[in-house]
């Protein structure tokens, strides 16, 4: 059973953590921790961990994490303010509010590191545990 300290976090790579740490700082993010082998990000509840990979290529990046937020407007305009791209093909960029039933609203951005972020809406219907 759980306890209620206990909690999974993302772990993305970094080419670069100084990089990184400034692209999420415009995002909200401060540092946590940080040495030469892993940073920590966080922005209140939410936390994101990176590892050093210096030979990631943000064109063919696999990597992803799921950001589960209340309030998905104020998150989208917030982060659409950094005037980030909105295309299909700019690394990063940012995408428009998706709505599609079943899959909860969400939106899309893409890290410098190419990683996919879904920001997706929690779901206001359904209580909690």
């Amino acid at each position: 059973m759980a306890g209620a300290g206990d909690r999974v976090t993302a772990n993305l790579p970094a080419k670069d953590f100084d990089a990184t740490v400034d692209f999420y700082g415009r995002m909200g993010f401060d540092v946590d921790y940080r040495d030469d082998h892993w940073l920590i990000l966080r922005r209140d509840a939410l936390e994101i961990e990176f590892f050093p990979h210096p030979e990631v290529d943000p064109k063919s990046s696999w990597f992803s994490a799921c950001i589960r937020v209340d309030d998905l407007e104020a998150f989208h305009a917030e982060w659409r303010a950094l005037d980030l791209p909105r295309d299909h093909t700019s690394i990063p960029r940012i995408t428009g509010i998706m709505d599609r039933p079943p899959v909860p609203r969400m939106f899309a951005l893409i890290d410098a590191d190419g990683s996919l972020l879904r920001v997706l809406e929690n779901d206001k219907t359904s209580a909690t545990a």
